[in-house]
């Protein structure tokens, strides 16, 4: 396979990857992406020690390679901090460090609860377009921070970086299965706080 491919998917991979981290660490996956993380990995290392002739392959190589390299590094330290149970946000802060434009609006909204059954104590939030539906981001947003600190769970994600992940779900579902919208809800079982999505068709 020609270098120039190899590249296009490492960059695919490590937006994929990116993704995959993002729903573990904010509990809509149960399991880290090593599958993945080890494909991206391997297509790394494969030019390591390889003499890339052509000087817009290489620099995009090494650009490529630095952005993993700093994500990976991220990662690896917010999945030590979870596995010693230590608050770690996306910006290394305890929640109640990070700033209050990153935290929950002052007040929250009524809940969207657009879904055909009650979807438990706090609603189903329907949503088939993010920017549409920010009400419904945001509403569903803050009941997923405030169940996690009934939890003891402690940090979550930035509004921005959970608006983003509910986006990626959204576009990967309605490509892959052409339905309408999603119904997210806020699950706890054993004591661990997910998120989970219901296709509207």
């Amino acid at each position: 396979m020609p270098l120039s491919d190899d590249l296009d998917r490492l960059d695919v991979s490590i937006r994929q990857l990116q993704v995959k981290w993002d729903m573990f660490f904010c509990g809509a996956e149960k399991k880290p992406p090593s599958d993945l993380h080890a494909q991206v990995e391997g297509l790394v290392k494969r030019y390591t020690n390889a003499e890339i002739r052509n000087s817009g392959e290489r620099f995009r190589y090494q650009s490529l390679t630095a952005r993993f390299t700093t994500f990976n590094e991220l990662w690896q330290k917010r999945l030590r901090a979870r596995e010693e149970g230590k608050a770690f946000g996306v910006h290394g802060l305890k929640a109640d460090q990070l700033p209050p434009s990153l935290g929950p609006a002052p007040t929250a909204p009524p809940p969207v609860a657009r879904a055909a059954g009650p979807g438990g104590p706090g609603g189903e939030y329907r949503v088939a377009d993010p920017a549409r539906d920010a009400v419904a981001v945001r509403s569903l947003y803050e009941r997923f921070v405030d169940v996690r600190r009934r939890a003891g769970e402690g940090a979550t994600v930035p509004f921005e970086q959970f608006q983003q992940l509910i986006a990626n779900n959204l576009s990967k579902f309605l490509s892959e299965k052409r339905g309408r919208a999603l119904d997210f809800r806020v699950e706890t079982r054993d004591g661990k706080v997910s998120l989970k999505a219901r296709p509207v068709k």
